[in-house]
């Protein structure tokens, strides 16, 4: 019996953050294999931090990743406050919710309208699509600059912003230039509303999945900095018992961790992931707003993430106007505290998922040891698996559409595989 031989290939997959690589086997019609291969060097961070005093943690973190710098500083701060015994809370636990939402903000924004978009409409690139799509594209940009903006005002630049430490901030803005902020929280509400019912219009692939959704989960309100770890399949479990249940494994064809829950193998972190666990925390606005499109949760269709994260900004702008309604200014930046020798975790929610963060710190707080699990990495098996799944009715396409359809299937999950938006490799091969 002749066996088929064909091959797929495409050089570079744009619209993803890092470098990497994807290789499908299928032999007769049948998928043998299948490698989301990640080669992008080693960062090394986790190394970079031992001896390093635990006031640099948050700085330094903050690096990893220039999309979702909050979330690294965010976790790192509450690791180590777990550490020193410190609880943060009324005008500065508020405020970092605020600062959290600029972030969802513009990296929602980015992902959705940028990069994710244009694969439901056939375009290469968010330029292209600008083309036909002006408004959509002009206001999707405008969203993401009020985002960016709101970083800066709480963090001092929106980059890598430089206010969050132990405790709290260096700095907190006074709650005048917070009123100021108002109108474009209104506008940029106002505009993702438009955004979230075009997103619902797009056509989506018939897939789905029994995924094990994970994220974090509070009793009084939609998770970001705090909240203990559950599951779709009755995972019920504080921060720091994280290790416990999750483990990585090293793979031989990538320099990136697969992440895997004891016993039971892949799960989904993300918007979708928190949207179908959460949905009842989100404030009314967007609640209404999926309600009216006939948004249907638990959703397992990951190509509709599209919508959880557009959704998500919706509620980042309501929780944002919240908080500044509420605020009142604290006595003091942050709390005092006393450093001391002990072990930290701290788990938050990234705009691509949980972000666990766990350290050991001396006496006179120099890091120890470091651990740093990136929703990416939780996410790769879990990549990987859908692309096996959806194979066998891929390969029955033409070879364009087929190549196009895995791409769009790995962006789903918005995958940072470093700080900057590099290229993939995908490699399809029929045997």
């Amino acid at each position: 019996m002749s066996v088929r031989e064909k091959e797929y290939r495409v050089d570079y997959l744009a619209r993803v953050e890092g470098e990497g690589a994807l290789y499908v086997k299928v032999r007769d019609g049948e998928v043998v294999d299948v490698k989301f291969k990640i080669f992008e060097p080693p960062r090394l961070f986790e190394a970079l931090l031992v001896g390093r005093m635990y006031y640099d943690v948050p700085d330094i973190t903050a690096r990893i990743c220039g999309i979702c710098p909050v979330a690294y500083q965010m976790s790192s701060v509450h690791a180590l406050e777990s550490v020193f015994g410190v609880r943060v809370e009324g005008p500065l636990r508020d405020l970092r919710r605020l600062i959290y939402c600029g972030e969802w903000i513009e990296s929602h924004i980015l992902h959705a309208f940028m990069l994710h978009a244009p694969d439901f409409l056939g375009y290469a690139d968010a330029i292209r699509m600008a083309k036909d799509h002006p408004d959509i594209v002009k206001t999707a940009l405008r969203v993401k600059k009020i985002g960016n903006d709101l970083v800066a005002l709480m963090g001092g630049r929106e980059v890598h912003p430089v206010s969050v430490c132990v405790g709290g901030f260096y700095k907190v803005p006074d709650r005048r230039r917070l009123e100021a902020f108002r109108p474009q929280l209104k506008e940029g509400k106002a505009l993702t509303k438009d955004l979230l019912s075009w997103v619902a219009e797009l056509d989506f692939p018939s897939f789905e999945q029994d995924y094990e959704f994970v994220s974090l989960s509070h009793p009084r309100e939609y998770p970001m900095n705090e909240g203990r770890i559950v599951s779709s399949k009755g995972l019920d479990i504080p921060v720091q018992e994280y290790e416990d249940h999750f483990e990585e494994e090293q793979v031989p064809y990538s320099n990136a961790l697969h992440s895997r829950i004891k016993g039971r193998g892949s799960y989904m972190v993300g918007p979708l992931s928190r949207i179908n666990l959460n949905r009842d925390k989100l404030l009314s606005e967007t609640r209404e707003a999926l309600a009216d499109m006939g948004f249907s949760t638990p959703c397992k269709n990951p190509f509709k993430s599209i919508i959880a994260r557009v959704a998500e900004t919706l509620y980042a702008f309501e929780e944002a106007l919240r908080i500044i309604d509420e605020y009142r200014e604290p006595e003091r930046p942050r709390v005092e505290f006393k450093v001391r020798a002990g072990r930290g975790s701290g788990c938050t929610e990234a705009p691509r998922g949980i972000l666990y963060h766990r350290y050991d710190v001396s006496d006179d707080g120099k890091v120890l040891s470091a651990k740093i699990v990136p929703p990416t990495a939780q996410n790769q098996k879990r990549i990987e698996e859908d692309l096996r799944a959806i194979a066998p009715q891929l390969i029955r396409l033409p070879r364009e559409r087929a190549t196009w359809r895995f791409e769009q299937a790995i962006r789903n999950y918005d995958p940072c595989i470093s700080c900057a938006t590099h290229f993939l490799r995908l490699e399809i091969e029929e045997e």
